[in-house]
């Protein structure tokens, strides 16, 4: 069965140690809520995509824009560098999918969290959603010439991830027996 159906979703955007975040809190972050398009966020740091933040008001897409640059690129690098998304990414560089191709290909993830990926995706102009008119109704996903562009970035990440497999097992070994507790 192809879902569309999703409800806001906060997530937190960062630390409240990390003093980078302070210039972009103001604004809406591009998480997993943004595809529901409407939230509210309080002051931890979490976000549901425009709508009311605690303190600040409305924000409208047109004063997010007014954000530094380092922000709304981070917001962009939050939506494509979760590990969701870069699973989405990279089946659909294979071709076009349905959303339980997607559901079954992708070990835990959930059907919710899928339709909210897809709709970020989609919303960022990385993925196309195609609604065929047939009974039942076929909903096909495919990325974007944008998309696209994505796939060598994806691949050589996960080239690098199964090269330096070894060296990280390793390291997390060592960390563990350092940090037994933690």
């Amino acid at each position: 069965m192809d879902s569309g159906q999703a409800g806001p979703v906060s997530e937190p955007s960062g630390s409240a140690d990390d003093p980078s975040e302070t210039a972009c809190d103001s604004g809406a972050a591009i998480d997993a809520g943004t595809a529901a398009g409407t939230g509210t966020a309080a002051g931890t740091g979490t976000a549901a995509g425009t709508g009311t933040a605690a303190g600040t008001g409305t924000v409208t897409d047109a004063e997010a824009v007014t954000r530094p640059t380092s922000c709304r690129a981070r917001e962009v690098l939050q939506r494509v560098g979760d590990k969701w998304s870069m699973y989405v990414i990279d089946l659909l560089g294979q071709g076009t999918m349905r959303f339980t191709e997607l559901h079954r290909a992708i070990d835990g993830i959930t059907a919710r969290m899928l339709t909210v990926t897809l709709r970020g995706l989609e919303r960022d102009g990385i993925v196309t959603r195609t609604i065929h008119p047939v009974i039942p109704p076929r909903v096909e996903y495919a990325l974007t010439p944008m998309g696209r562009t994505l796939l060598d970035t994806i691949g050589k990440l996960v080239t690098w991830a199964d090269s330096h497999l070894p060296e990280i097992e390793a390291a997390r070994a060592a960390y563990d027996t350092r940090h037994p507790s933690q």
